[in-house]
């Protein structure tokens, strides 16, 4: 692209971004960039970036990618906003549209990032990789003839996905394989349910994790799992919204309708303009009405958080876990010239009550935003944390109303970042940093070091096991995996005589550095570990993280959390309501 189309490009990017926000608002494109900024201004911005690319195009010392220059001239426009305003190259853009439907076109697996390489995490059920014979646990060396061994997952994974019906090559390392394997996948159109699992824990009780985002079958499938449980007994639910990173606005409405009553409020939007400014309710779902646990943490985002504010705000039911992320924000997507598009925040979120849900991002770092600073240890967390932390506090109380039983009340946040709303039965929870949850139980640390370790050996132990090459435990091995099985608690029960081979096999593989003094000091993790690999090779990803749900100390506290929820619902139905 030569500098004088690249000006070009850029100049129509800006008048194509001003029609379509101009659109919205009501203010013409040709007048603005946006409000404030008159045509004088507009026309110096776009002549001052015109002749930065001269100067560049003139002087640079190296050949310039005119197109690469432009994405990130774009992006960088973006990011000055805020976090969460994107651009998408066509690629990307095509991507983002086929993750809303609900589907892919790849080979159907997920992928992680081992020591030595990029191996199979686990597999959808009749996916193209499934029909090509792909296992758990496989190593992808090559892509097409490209060593694949110093990859990350991200580039793997733009790799490996492409059009459908158009072949991709892997060189494959598989435990118990005298050679590499090869296998050539057409690519297709891969089904990806919003919701992971859905099942009965204990008599009475459903669990429903919904996982994968709010897209656009999310909230039928919500309305399907819970009909089947239904038939099957369930009387109260918890749902998972722990590592969600949210989705679709109309689908967070819908989900939430299904809880919270017919004619209240779920959530609210406004914007600088009194037109970008709605609230939206449930107008048209007549919602379930037994006991409800919510379950969020650190990854609970967007969508996600629209949800479990309105069961929060209108005491339809408890939250328990950890502070969500705080993404408030509202997304629109436009599409662009030449396939690409971008997501523009046009608004805020906020609970039916008022609180806004979006975190704080005026410093400007976009590091500090990702990686929060934990106020209690003063230590930096991710974002997205996985299993929870074993810890059970009780339920503190607040007084309640004369001849009423008292209420479940709010964990308090130790730094409020907005004003105090209160909300349904007089609970006092703040705005502006997310979704507290009624009840805290921290996540589990999986990023120690001893636990990495033990993470570590233990997927390359069950990856042997599971290729029947541990001496003497032959039986567990693994031919094909069975999707279609319901999991019991006698499933590869982690024997004495497991644990010693994952001794001796740890005694071996000095690599990861672990100790038989720290597996013998956290023995029950090891056992999860364990039998958490297996399963998956057996059974499926979905079926391996029920097996950690059975030791989840945040499930295990919402578990314990039913009866107060259905406790406040019912004092909530006897007092007036925000509709």
């Amino acid at each position: 692209m030569s500098s004088k189309k690249f000006g070009l490009a850029a100049a129509a990017f800006i008048v194509v971004t001003s029609l379509l926000v101009g659109g919205i608002v009501g203010t013409p494109a040709r007048q603005v960039f946006s409000s404030g900024v008159d045509t004088d201004q507009a026309a110096s911005i776009e002549q001052a970036y015109n002749e930065a690319v001269a100067t560049v195009a003139a002087n640079y010392a190296d050949e310039i990618d005119y197109e690469k220059a432009n994405q990130a001239a774009i992006q960088g426009m973006l990011y000055a906003l805020d976090p969460h305003s994107n651009f998408f190259i066509q690629a990307e853009y095509t991507r983002l549209l086929q993750d809303q439907d609900s589907r892919y076109v790849g080979i159907g697996v997920t992928i992680t990032r081992h020591r030595d390489g990029v191996y199979i995490q686990s597999l959808f059920d009749g996916a193209p990789a499934v029909r090509a014979g792909l296992r758990y646990g496989d190593r992808i060396d090559e892509v097409d003839g490209k060593d694949a061994r110093e990859w990350s997952i991200t580039q793997v994974s733009t790799a490996v996905r492409g059009e459908r019906g158009k072949p991709v090559t892997l060189k494959l390392n598989r435990a118990g394989a005298n050679a590499p394997l090869y296998r050539t996948i057409n690519r297709d159109s891969v089904p990806l349910p919003t919701i992971s699992a859905a099942y009965m824990m204990r008599s009475g009780t459903g669990y429903v994790a919904l996982s994968r985002g709010f897209n656009h079958t999310t909230a039928e499938e919500l309305r399907a799992a819970l009909k089947a449980l239904e038939r099957e007994g369930m009387r109260q639910l918890v749902l998972d919204l722990r590592n969600n990173p949210g989705g679709l606005l109309d689908q967070s409405i819908s989900v939430a309708s299904q809880f919270v009553g017919r004619g209240q409020t779920v959530v609210s939007v406004r914007g600088r303009d009194e037109r970008q400014s709605k609230v939206y309710k449930n107008i048209g779902t007549d919602p379930v009405d037994y006991p409800l646990v919510v379950l969020i943490n650190r990854g609970s985002a967007s969508a996600s958080e629209i949800v479990a504010g309105a069961i929060q705000d209108h005491g339809r039911g408890l939250v328990i876990g950890e502070t969500s992320f705080g993404k408030g924000l509202v997304q629109r997507v436009f599409p662009l010239p030449f396939g690409a598009g971008l997501t523009l925040t046009t608004a805020k979120y906020y609970t039916p009550y008022g609180r806004l849900i979006q975190r704080d991002y005026s410093n400007g770092s976009l590091y500090d935003y990702y990686v929060r600073q934990d106020p209690t240890s003063g230590t930096t967390t991710p974002t997205t944390v996985l299993p929870p932390v074993p810890r059970s506090p009780s339920m503190p109380t607040q007084p309640a109303a004369p001849g009423v039983a008292p209420l479940p009340a709010p964990i308090p946040h130790p730094t409020p970042a907005g004003p105090a709303i209160r909300t349904a039965a007089g609970r006092v929870f703040y705005g502006g940093g997310g979704i507290t949850p009624d009840v805290e139980v921290k996540s589990l640390e999986i990023t120690s070091p001893t636990r990495a370790r033990i993470y570590e050996s233990a997927f390359r132990f069950a990856r042997e096991l599971a290729a029947g090459r541990v001496a003497g435990l032959e039986s567990m091995r693994v031919d094909e995996p069975d999707f279609e099985h319901t999991l019991r608690p006698t499933d590869y029960v982690v024997t004495d005589r497991v644990v010693e081979a994952f001794r001796n096999f740890v005694r071996r593989d000095a690599p990861t550095g672990l100790t038989l003094s720290q597996i013998n000091a956290d023995l029950d993790y090891v056992k999860l570990r364990i039998r958490d690999e297996l399963v998956i090779h057996a059974y499926g990803g979905d079926a391996g993280a029920r097996v950690l749900t059975e030791s989840d100390p945040q499930l295990l506290r919402a578990l314990d959390a039913l009866p107060d929820a259905k406790q406040l619902a019912e004092s909530v139905a006897r007092t007036p309501v925000l509709n």
